[in-house]
């Protein structure tokens, strides 16, 4: 009784899918794994829906998507451009192709890069990814490293190191395109320039030119 109690507490369904969609988390699973077979976020499938998309450690973040191939089994993972990738949980597909799914963003997360979510297959090919969720710190703000790309209908644009690109506001100071700079600040979807999100500079530092990773969101 007690063991069938705990394996139910394991799973976890989103309210869209009903009985279809159930993703099984496996307590004190996850892991760091470097994928055999790269691939490009071009190559991949968009998940379609995550919510929330900024957050500190610990923040449950709901993915749902109905694009993904059929597969016989699914791997959610987090992961960063360039990095490996830490497996959060396996489940099962709707026999229509949805997938739904809570997950905890890990602890070991880091407020100085976007971080994606990851779908795989049984062999761990990757078939899904989502947009950038922004990891923060405890006061909810973000650090990027990057340079200023110029502006866009009068936002001033940064493409960070993984080729994220932001808005900047705030005290910019004598800042000019090309300066490589580290920025922090609140990370926000702004009205007055919606094509990116924001970053409410409250620190800026300049830096070193840097080599930005391979396209792959893990290798």
């Amino acid at each position: 009784m007690n063991r069938f109690l705990k394996r139910r507490a394991a799973v976890r369904t989103f309210s869209r899918l009903g009985a279809l969609s159930i993703l099984l988390l496996v307590p004190g699973h996850a892991f760091a794994q470097a994928h055999p077979n790269p691939a490009t976020p071009d190559s991949l499938r968009q998940i379609q829906t995550m919510e929330p998309r900024i957050g500190p450690p610990g923040t449950e973040v709901s993915l749902y998507t109905e694009n993904i191939p059929l597969q016989a089994r699914v791997v959610v993972g987090l992961g960063a451009i360039g990095t490996g990738f830490e497996e959060l949980g396996t489940g099962d597909q709707g026999e229509f192709g949805e997938i739904g799914a809570t997950v905890s963003v890990p602890e070991t997360a880091t407020w100085d890069r976007a971080v994606v979510f990851i779908i795989f297959n049984g062999n761990f090919a990757p078939t899904g990814l989502s947009d950038p969720f922004h990891v923060t710190d405890e006061a909810g703000r973000i650090q990027r490293t990057g340079t200023i790309a110029g502006q866009e209908n009068g936002c001033v644009t940064f493409e960070d190191r993984d080729g994220y690109s932001y808005t900047l506001a705030g005290d910019l100071g004598d800042a000019a395109t090309g300066d490589y700079l580290i920025v922090e600040g609140a990370a926000s979807r702004s009205v007055a320039c919606p094509h990116a999100d924001t970053i409410e500079v409250d620190r800026m530092d300049e830096t070193e030119p840097f080599e930005r990773p391979r396209p792959e969101p893990f290798r």
